[in-house]
């Protein structure tokens, strides 16, 4: 897992209503990879928007069993990193990386 980049850590931001609130208290929340560690996912963040993290919480969402057309299926786990930045860093998740 050490061989991973930036890029293969952070998967996409999460763009929504708590999310963005969470801004407010210079916290952004990304998707990560599963697997991924704490100081993997903090290293990851500094090096892609080069600002300063303070703290990282994860959890992980686990797939809900859904049905379509008649056929059950279950969605994937997903694991969310919600990051705290130094005071005065920000990042506008809006923007592609």
């Amino acid at each position: 897992m050490s061989a991973l980049s930036a890029y293969d850590v952070i998967v996409a931001p999460v763009i929504t209503e708590k999310s963005t609130s969470a801004s407010e208290f210079n916290q952004v929340v990304f998707k990560v990879r599963r697997d991924a560690t704490k100081p993997q996912i903090k290293k990851a963040i500094e090096q892609l928007f080069g600002v300063t993290v303070v703290a990282v919480n994860t959890l992980t969402r686990k797939g809900k069993t859904k049905q379509f057309r008649g056929i059950r299926g279950r969605q994937q786990d997903v694991k969310k990193a919600i990051v705290r930045l130094a005071e005065g860093d920000k990042i506008d998740v809006t923007t592609r990386i």
